[in-house]
């Protein structure tokens, strides 16, 4: 029952946590507190969640493996469909605000600037595994399903590409998400995770003696 309850509060706290960037853009488009460039602004505070949430989704599993966090896998999935929203509000506020939703415009911009055709590959490669998170996809892949979700990290890798042309001259914090992904990516080996594991029990063992 205890552990029932620190999952809803975990899940009620991501949410919140999730929707705060948005209820605050909100709020300042209302109140015109935006920049001068205020596509800009919409753009770059659509696009920042969408990664720093598809990173917290890729750190659910070394959280897991290597603290012992299990609580983490209970909201990788809402983690990960929270960052596909912020990433489809992003690419609308590109093809709308920016461009009307005018397929001529679009397609010379996507040909035309590197950062927009990175990042449309790096959305269209989070649309299947955002259709296939659920329970159902999961059965009905089996095997495949591990193979086709790693495709996150290479979505990630393209956003990082692409925050970092987009922003072009401070790139300090793309190249810290970048870290973070290699970070993670790196979390994953298997000798990692098992010396991980022992100093877990060796630790639990000195509290014990203690």
């Amino acid at each position: 029952m205890r552990k029932t309850k620190l999952v809803d509060l975990l899940r009620v706290l991501t949410h919140l946590g999730a929707l705060s960037p948005l209820v605050v853009l909100i709020a300042d488009i209302g109140f015109y507190r935006l920049s001068v460039n205020p596509i800009q602004d919409i753009t770059l505070r659509t696009g920042k969640p969408a990664l720093v949430l598809l990173v917290l989704t890729l750190a659910c599993t070394p959280a897991n493996k290597i603290f012992g966090l299990r609580h983490a896998l209970r909201i990788r999935r809402m983690l990960g469909l929270y960052a596909f929203f912020y990433a489809s509000l992003h690419f609308l506020v590109f093809v709308g605000l920016d461009y009307g939703f005018k397929p001529f415009l679009l397609r010379e911009a996507i040909f035309e600037k590197p950062f927009a055709l990175v990042g449309l590959a790096a959305f269209v490669t989070l649309i299947p595994l955002a259709i296939t998170s659920t329970g159902k996809w999961m059965h009905r892949l089996g095997r495949r399903w591990k193979l086709l979700h790693r495709l996150v990290y290479l979505a990630g890798f393209l956003a990082v590409v692409h925050y970092i042309w987009l922003v072009k001259s401070d790139i300090r914090q793309p190249m810290a998400f970048g870290a973070a992904i290699v970070v993670l990516l790196l979390a994953r080996l298997p000798l990692l995770q098992r010396a991980a594991r022992r100093m877990r029990v060796q630790i639990r063992v000195r509290g014990s003696l203690g």
